[in-house]
């Protein structure tokens, strides 16, 4: 074990090294700034780097003001350079880990990441993976690679843990401090470092036995979130066949103080961990000839939904005689959950897409997402909406429910609403169809 690094980790002289500076690693990067810990991020977009070297925050969930303190005081810089590394005592990775267009694993940014830190890597360094990934990548895509490439010793010379993520971007409730941090480490001294390091950090600490199994308990509760609410979702489908209101149903449900944990139906599933996080534990498992029927199934169920709203749509344009070709429809919200900026993997974006698909003329409102990237180009949230501007579109299809939305007016003045988000009473709004609730009669 390194006294050294133990007592740097101890009296917060250790420099953090935060590779990736998005929604996971700029967030971590403050919080050991908070800590007392001097951080330096490291990135590829030369422009993100240059952003934050001003003092400009671009995370929702990071503090403009302690941000800027943290700049202008040196205790945070961020780079692209990574011999940086030479001169850093801890690194935590939290670059991204999508999907392929066949739904497997790219690991091709921590690739990227060990392809810089095989040449800098020294002596008393601790290095943690917090990208979400299959289980086995800590030990046989990492350690494999930084041992045989460098001659160093795990447990010896460097350690290595997994902590996966849990940020939850907007929730007001719990933020990296008070979220319990699991970590497992290739041997019993990296994950005592992994304890010592975010104890100092973190509320709590959980240590569990491997890096396989904090691997696992991501996806373990990624996989949990995306099959109860595919199983809400298609409670929603069946609700509508049957002529029940689903949101009754749950609410109802959710009287019962044990056995039942309340998810709710939407438009699909978003953002960057439950679409995905799944798959990584499928693929895995095709891959030792075991094939993960639950997580298919939610999958399939949940991927359909954005179709299943556009059906929604077709079904109440055709109450006033008209098609989706030819109609103008706002979407209320293009972010992936309420009250954020957030758009990645958004079912929003889904649904636009099958709307202009099929020769509909859509706009959006969303007052956290001004503007996104569509079709090589861009596409500019309206301003605000009016009684005139939502009266002038055929139908208003509400896919977010931001908390700063004027649902009263949208139910006063709408021609049609097509509510995903259970955000407005059925008995007040002359013409509406809500997801997972039966048809109104022709």
């Amino acid at each position: 074990m390194s006294e050294l690094l133990l007592s740097k980790i101890k009296n917060k002289t250790a420099t953090i090294g935060v590779v990736g500076l998005g929604y996971v690693g700029l967030p971590l990067a403050m919080e050991f700034n908070r800590s007392g810990y001097r951080v330096t991020g490291i990135d590829i977009d030369k422009k993100r780097v240059a952003t934050l070297n001003l003092g400009e925050n671009y995370i929702q969930d990071v503090n403009n003001e302690f941000f800027k303190q943290q700049v202008a005081e040196k205790r945070f810089s961020a780079t692209t350079d990574f011999a940086v590394i030479r001169n850093i005592d801890v690194v935590t990775i939290c670059v991204p880990t999508p999907l392929n267009k066949l739904k497997d694993p790219d690991v091709s940014y921590i690739v990227a990441v060990l392809d810089e830190l095989v040449k800098y890597l020294h002596k008393d360094i601790f290095i943690i993976l917090e990208s979400t990934t299959y289980p086995g990548t800590t030990r046989d895509l990492i350690l494999s690679r930084l041992e045989e490439e460098t001659g160093l010793k795990v447990g010896q010379d460097f350690f290595l843990c997994f902590s996966p993520e849990r940020v939850d971007p907007g929730n007001p409730d719990y933020q990296i401090k008070n979220t319990p941090k699991v970590i497992g480490g290739i041997t019993a001294t990296c994950t005592g470092f992994g304890t010592e390091l975010y104890s100092r950090v973190i509320d709590k600490v959980v240590p569990v036995s491997s890096p396989e199994s904090a691997e696992l308990v991501k996806l373990l509760e990624n996989t949990f979130r995306s099959i109860n609410i595919g199983l809400v979702n298609e409670m929603a489908i069946i609700c509508e066949k049957l002529g029940v209101d689903v949101w009754e149903v749950i609410e109802a449900a959710n009287t019962k103080p044990f056995g039942y944990m309340k998810f709710v139906p939407g438009p699909g599933l978003g953002g960057h961990c439950i679409p995905i996080d799944p798959h990584y534990l499928a693929w895995k498992l095709k891959s030792l000839d075991y094939k993960a029927r639950f997580i298919e199934l939610a999958g399939e169920i949940n991927t359909n939904m954005p179709y299943h709203v556009v059906d929604l749509v077709s079904t109440g344009l055709n109450q006033f005689k008209k098609a989706i070709n030819g109609s103008k429809l706002l979407l209320i919200g293009i972010a992936y959950k309420k009250d954020i900026d957030d758009v990645r993997e958004s079912p929003a974006l889904d649904v636009l897409r099958l709307l202009e698909n099929q020769g509909a003329e859509v706009d959006y409102y969303d007052p956290f997402v001004p503007m996104i990237k569509w079709n090589g180009d861009s596409k500019t949230s309206l301003s605000n909406i009016s009684p005139n501007s939502i009266q002038g579109f055929d139908a208003v299809v509400i896919l977010t429910a931001h908390s700063n939305i004027d649902y009263r007016l949208i139910r006063e003045k709408a021609q049609l609403i097509i509510d995903t988000r259970n955000t407005i009473d059925k008995t007040k709004a002359k013409h509406i169809i809500k997801l997972g609730v039966g048809f109104p009669e022709e």
